[in-house]
């Protein structure tokens, strides 16, 4: 190769990604189409921004534009951005703010949380003065210039980590059979008013195409037993909102049992008439993931469990037939065998078999998750995520492996 041709290449490295998808999308059977009706495969990463500092996390290890970079340059086409009812109803918030008092929120040092502050403001300067909103606008913005797409996720209601059935964010508090341990920071009228709120915002920021309704929607003791009356009334209360204030996102919706049962929608269709041309089913699956216990002893009848809770959506002709996210799925990026490209036994084998199912049905997903660290997680500050694909420092994958074992996923091999 000469000076030159490696010049070029490097320089080629270093520009933005053009912008491939001529926007809006929408949806047509079980495929997503972009405004030319070329099919669009969301292959994405999960990003978290919905725990106490409210900003999405890592910006204290790299700038912005370094992570929107590193995600286009590994193919990924879109970041799954999750945030929280309390970010969306509390837009003004400053950046310093939220780090000082998240300290009181998550029972974290406050000198330490301020520390985080400033090394962030250090890589990204712009934060010394921004609000909360504007450091997502900053990261949809860097993204969508590169050609990533945006989906917006509301995570949890209060900002803290997620989830589990006494957290207080699983199901509504308005809902039948209420019990403070699931319900007592799911306010109904705010979730709402959030994602009005968030979809209002967006039509601002070009490169969001979707908006989830709520991450892991999750029954424990009596709620869900009124036939999830409660799911199809406030479900389709959210998607009418969410597209009457941004008609131009997609409006993605998960089940219960978090985000893994659509089972319901079966014989009782969801009444999606109030976001037209816009419906995407999104499901979680993860090796712990209850819903789908290896029963048998195979990989074959985990898919025929995948396919039976949530993948029966994609069958064409039918009055729930809609595209599906695998929205959440990962494994433990360290700790394993070097046989096993570094993932255990159960994590190898859970992937491989999850990997094959998507490689057969070619849906859309996103991993869990890009954040290498959090800024605070369960008191500890900056603590160290063996999720993340990236590693501590956000540098670079925490298992180079990784982006290989999941094969023909990345490529689009079926179409309208």
């Amino acid at each position: 190769m000469t000076i030159l041709s490696r010049l070029l290449l490097i320089l080629g490295s270093l520009l933005p990604l053009v912008q491939s998808q001529a926007l809006p999308l929408h949806t047509s059977s079980r495929w997503i189409l972009d405004a030319n009706n070329t099919r669009v495969k969301l292959r994405c990463i999960n990003w978290a921004g919905h725990m106490e500092t409210h900003v999405p996390e890592g910006l204290h290890k790299q700038s912005i534009d370094f992570l929107a970079d590193w995600i286009a340059q590994q193919g990924f086409n879109c970041v799954r951005l999750t945030y929280s009812i309390d970010h969306a109803l509390n837009p003004d918030l400053k950046v310093c703010d939220a780090f000082a008092a998240a300290a009181a929120a998550s029972g974290a040092s406050r000198d330490a949380l301020v520390g985080l502050y400033n090394q962030a403001v250090a890589k990204n300067p712009f934060l010394a003065t921004a609000t909360t909103r504007d450091v997502y606008g900053a990261v949809v913005d860097a993204l969508w210039s590169r050609g990533v797409m945006t989906l917006l996720d509301n995570h949890v209601s209060r900002a803290s980590w997620c989830c589990n059935l006494t957290d207080g964010n699983g199901w509504w508090d308005s809902a039948f059979g209420y019990n403070k341990w699931n319900s007592r920071f799911f306010h109904t009228q705010d979730w709402l008013s959030g994602l009005q709120a968030m979809a209002g915002w967006a039509t601002s920021h070009g490169g969001v195409v979707a908006m989830s309704l709520r991450n892991e929607m999750r029954e424990f003791l009596l709620q869900g037993l009124d036939g999830r009356q409660d799911w199809y009334d406030l479900v389709g209360r959210a998607g009418r909102a969410v597209h009457a204030a941004n008609p131009d996102v997609l409006v993605v919706v998960g089940g219960t049992q978090s985000s893994t049962d659509l089972t319901h929608v079966r014989g009782r269709m969801l009444d999606t008439s109030g976001w037209p041309g816009k419906h995407v089913w999104e499901m979680h699956a993860y090796s712990f993931t209850v819903t789908f216990p290896n029963l048998l002893g195979s990989c074959d009848s985990v898919k025929l469990e995948y396919g039976a809770f949530a993948g029966f959506v994609l069958e064409q002709g039918e009055a729930y037939t809609a595209p599906l996210i695998l929205s959440e799925f990962g494994v433990g990026m360290t700790g394993g065998s070097a046989g096993n490209q570094g993932l255990s036994d159960q994590d190898r084998n859970y992937l491989s078999c999850l990997a094959g199912y998507m490689e057969g049905n070619d849906a859309e997903w996103a991993v869990w998750a890009l954040q290498g660290s959090y800024y605070v997680r369960d008191g500890t500050v900056d603590y160290d995520e063996g999720w993340g694909v990236l590693d501590h420092d956000w540098s670079g994958w925490r298992n180079p492996e990784f982006p290989s074992m999941l094969g023909a996923m990345w490529k689009v091999t079926q179409g309208p």
